[in-house]
């Protein structure tokens, strides 16, 4: 599917300084930029930096004299995917995980597994099929922790959100992704843009890796799994903040935006027990 996508921020900086802007549409095999266009205003020189493993698509900004400056993003984006029959989404052994995957095994920043294991176990451990078990918990976030705006803040880690039941689509991720991960499911942050999302705004979900294949799950449900964009993935929202910031620096604004750019779009979401998963390929 296509979608335009577009990202907005505003920055008043008090003293020279950094950025580290993440919001470029990731390209990838599942993902292809077919337009895209990056104002700053006043101009300055960037620089475009992708990670190791193409996870995110950084442009560092020096800002040398104290300014307003206005970044405007935007992109055509063409996405792919495919539903994979839940059946064959299983756990995968982790002497047979590749190297890239065993990060998302471990305990992060803001997704404490550890500290979460008897409760994850205790809840969802019995569930035989792995999908369904990620299923399960992904219901159980959205049955039991009140989407809240305004509730949390840069602090608030995944044990967090489970004690105090409020949060925002990033503390949903994260207590997704720390459930995942106690239970021995190696998960990820997704941050992107999301079509029909209300307000529109930068969104959070995770993937689990489920048989071999990332599968995308999205506690929230404010946005069909189908009519995401991608940014970035990482460990958690710490890997793939939408801006880093070295400096005497205040954001003024920030808003995102994503529609759709063709006909047809068909909304996909879990729905019932015999949902398939969806991966973006």
């Amino acid at each position: 599917m296509k979608f335009r996508v577009s990202g907005n921020l505003g920055y008043e900086v008090i003293t020279p300084s950094t950025l580290i802007l993440n919001i470029h549409a990731l390209r990838s095999a599942a993902q292809s930029v077919l337009e895209e266009s990056l104002i700053i205003e006043p101009y300055f020189k960037i620089e475009e930096l992708t990670t190791l493993y193409s996870e995110n698509r950084y442009v560092r900004l020096e800002i040398t004299q104290p300014v307003n400056v206005n970044i405007n993003y935007s992109a055509l984006v063409d996405t792919s995917y495919k539903t994979t029959n839940r059946n064959l989404l299983s756990e995968v052994p982790i002497v047979q995980m590749d190297a890239s995957v065993l990060p998302y095994l471990s305990p992060s920043r803001y997704c404490q597994s550890d500290k979460l294991y008897c409760f994850a176990n205790n809840k969802f451990g019995k569930i035989d099929n792995a999908f369904e078990k990620v299923l399960s918990l992904t219901k159980w976030i959205y049955e039991n922790v009140e989407y809240l705006s305004g509730s949390t803040n840069s602090q608030t880690s995944a044990y967090d959100t489970v004690t105090e039941q409020a949060g925002v689509c990033r503390d949903f991720a994260h207590l997704g992704i720390a459930l995942c991960r106690a239970l021995s499911i190696p998960a990820r942050y997704f941050t992107g843009y999301s079509y029909q999302l209300n307000p529109p705004d930068f969104h959070a979900c995770f993937e689990a890796f489920l048989g071999s294949e990332w599968v995308i799950f999205d506690a929230t449900k404010l946005a069909p799994l189908n009519g995401l964009v991608k940014i970035a993935t990482g460990r958690d929202a710490a890997d793939t903040a939408i801006a880093t910031i070295f400096g005497h620096v205040n954001c003024t604004f920030i808003s995102a935006s994503c529609e759709l750019a063709e006909d047809k779009f068909k909304p996909f979401n879990y729905t019932d027990s015999k949902s398939s998963g969806l991966t973006y390929l």
